[in-house]
């Protein structure tokens, strides 16, 4: 069984994992994830709403599915390998796989208050 995440959603606990481990383990990757800005906008990921999902396996793998504001996003290459080590870094966590995804494409919609704010964007 996993533990997924859907980003700006409520957790559902239906793993092996005790819930309050699953808890920590959502609340501390989303911290790690908000570290991780793309070099050409002043937001973080997370708020700008890369982040699809991330899945937490019983042996606690992470599973994440990301996207880009775009394919031809100049940090193509380096994104996926921060969010990798950002989630890695997290206390507990096993195997980080990050996946990137084109479908749903990206909008400014997906972005949090939080990020419109930062970018200006009402």
């Amino acid at each position: 069984m996993t533990d997924t995440i859907e980003a700006k959603a409520n957790m559902q606990t239906v793993s092996a994992l005790p819930p309050e481990e699953t808890e920590r383990l959502g609340t501390e990757i989303v911290g790690a994830l908000k570290t991780v800005f793309d070099p050409e906008i002043p937001a973080d990921i997370y708020e700008l709403g890369l982040i699809y999902k991330v899945e937490i396996k019983d042996d606690r793998t992470v599973d994440l599915d990301m996207t880009l504001t775009t394919p031809n996003c100049p940090a193509a290459a380096e994104l996926p390998t921060m969010v990798e080590n950002a989630v890695a870094s997290v206390p507990g966590v096993g195997v980080v796989n990050v996946n990137i995804v084109w479908e749903p494409p990206w909008t400014p919609e997906r972005m949090s208050d939080e990020a419109r704010l930062v970018l200006n964007m009402w």
